[in-house]
């Protein structure tokens, strides 16, 4: 459980090197713990209301994992055999692809911003949404550095996309109401001095 080689305040990679415990790969490894930890909520809602994307949930944990597995393997420093072992490649980009796209034909066009609603299910794949668009703004610079491989930032690309749609269908399938963006205006200082006078 405990080996007391961070209490330095370093940590390991995958291929033997340590750096930092601030270091931009933990900042990215941690967000995609994160994101995987906020899925098994959203999971547990999901399977109990029985929406069917629960199956689809767990096999993106796994994902999640190998990710954390490439990003933890710098690819400009690490040796062929765990290159190749952590290598991450655009089949899994695709096959998320497919998914967006079955799950976006089943729902009614969008016509307006909707707010982050629609049930226990949906809320909480919102939030696996909004935090994914973090882990992949952390994660986007290691992929352009050379650090993971293109197809990991891809990857978070399509995700945040993936729970944009899979939120809306759970509220559907479960009935519920998305809660529709409506601009609120306030009225200028102005006019409230007017109207400040008038009641006077």
């Amino acid at each position: 459980i405990y080996t007391r080689t961070g209490d330095k305040g370093t940590s390991s990679l995958y291929n033997g090197e340590r750096r930092p415990k601030h270091d931009e790969i933990f900042h990215s490894l941690g967000t995609v713990d994160e994101l995987n930890s906020s899925i098994g909520i959203a999971n547990y809602y999901c399977k109990k209301a029985g929406n069917g994307l629960d199956e689809k949930l767990v096999e993106i944990q796994c994902k999640l994992i190998e990710i954390g597995s490439n990003i933890a393997t710098p690819r400009s420093s690490s040796n062929e055999s765990k290159l190749s072992y952590t290598s991450f490649d655009d089949e899994i980009v695709t096959i998320l692809e497919s998914w967006i796209d079955h799950y976006d034909s089943q729902l009614p066009p969008l016509k307006n911003f909707i707010l982050p609603s629609g049930g226990e299910s949906a809320v909480f794949l919102h939030q696996c949404r909004s935090i994914c668009r973090r882990a992949e703004r952390i994660t986007v610079p290691l992929v352009e550095a050379g650090i993971a491989d293109n197809a990991v930032g891809k990857y978070l690309n399509r995700l945040s996309d993936f729970f944009f749609v899979a939120a809306r269908y759970a509220a559907m399938f479960e009935k519920h109401t998305e809660n529709i963006y409506q601009q609120r205006r306030q009225d200028k200082p102005s006019n409230l001095m007017a109207r400040d006078m008038k009641n006077e």
